[in-house]
């Protein structure tokens, strides 16, 4: 999906503006436990998914961080709501649920995961798992945040539910021991687990001012629809094998 030179440059650009939205980490809580703006994102989206039950043939959770909730976006113009748009166009039967949470490290989503599974009418077909940025511009360890990503994966092997996971990379100012235990998580959990890998939510859109909310991290409506039209093909071809 990346290639050559191409790469370099999208990572490097992104890594740059990370030196300056750094102190953005926490976005809107700071990811801890399941608090009440966790609650009603969840109980919103499962009463959505349960009254809408016939209208779908199946069920996806996009289960992630700001990037995946909407953040300082219109509540329709949001991944979760664009992917399901873009997958009923391309003649899928689905319903994506909003599981995103602005601020959830890997350790605040795994301790919310089975409270956001449980909380569903039915079983998902897919969960698209991508947290680990706020990890990363806090800094915590990336043993942690392996461990984290590993167990919310093995979670959901356990229950039997379909997993694909979105990268992150780590900024240089976190210096290059960091990023050389950091970047090999996604790919190196995608193999170990045998789920698809989109290797960097950000692709293509970080470096782009016109898609790109003001604060430098977070995409806009213009910058949402561009990741969709990158990861729908490979979200539609999970489904299509269930």
């Amino acid at each position: 999906m990346w290639k050559g030179q191409s790469l370099t440059v999208r990572l490097s650009l992104y890594a740059a503006l990370l030196l300056v939205v750094q102190p953005l980490a926490g976005c809107a809580n700071d990811g801890g436990s399941t608090d009440s703006a966790v609650d009603r994102n969840v109980e919103d989206e499962a009463d959505t998914a349960t009254a809408s039950q016939a209208d779908y043939d199946h069920l996806i959770v996009a289960f992630g961080d700001s990037l995946y909730a909407g953040y300082g976006l219109n509540q329709d113009e949001g991944f979760a709501p664009e992917l399901e748009n873009a997958l009923r166009d391309s003649g899928l039967s689905v319903r994506v649920v909003n599981a995103g949470v602005s601020g959830d490290t890997t350790a605040a989503g795994r301790q919310r995961l089975a409270f956001t599974l449980d909380g569903l009418d039915a079983k998902p077909d897919l969960v698209i798992v991508g947290l680990g940025g706020n990890d990363m511009l806090r800094g915590i360890s990336p043993d942690q945040t392996r461990a984290n990503l590993a167990a919310i994966l093995e979670d959901l092997d356990s229950r039997d539910i379909g997993a694909m996971l979105t990268g992150m990379v780590a900024a240089p100012n976190l210096g290059q021991d960091y990023g050389s235990e950091f970047n090999p998580i996604y790919p190196d959990l995608a193999e170990q687990f045998d789920v698809p890998l989109y290797p960097f939510f950000l692709d293509g859109v970080i470096q782009q001012p016109g898609l790109m909310l003001p604060d430098g991290i977070h995409p806009n409506a213009n910058g949402i629809d561009a990741i969709v039209a990158r990861v729908e093909p490979l979200v539609g071809s999970e489904i299509a094998r269930r």
